[in-house]
């Protein structure tokens, strides 16, 4: 997206999003007595996966922990920076 300034910022919507093709398969939850999973909830994860990816792609660093914020990614370069030159 492209915004000439905080002024005219417009904000993200749905449609901005990338389209994203899940496969629902059927597997059973061994932790759960009726091998219940919800229905909702896998389809979401790969979207912050791919996130990850995409930062791990661009600083070679793997963030683990949510959110990844401007903030969280400088903190997780600067610890990457003072671990390297120990």
């Amino acid at each position: 997206m492209d915004n000439p300034g905080f002024l005219d910022y417009r904000m993200p919507v749905c449609s901005d999003l990338p389209m994203l093709d899940t496969i629902i398969l059927e597997i059973p939850d061994p932790k759960h007595p009726q091998g219940v999973r919800g229905v909702g909830e896998v389809p979401l994860v790969p979207g912050l996966a791919a996130v990850a990816n995409a930062v791990n792609n661009a600083l070679g660093l793997r963030m683990c922990d949510l959110p990844m914020s401007p903030p969280a990614v400088l903190a997780a370069l600067d610890a990457g920076v003072k671990q390297a030159a120990e």
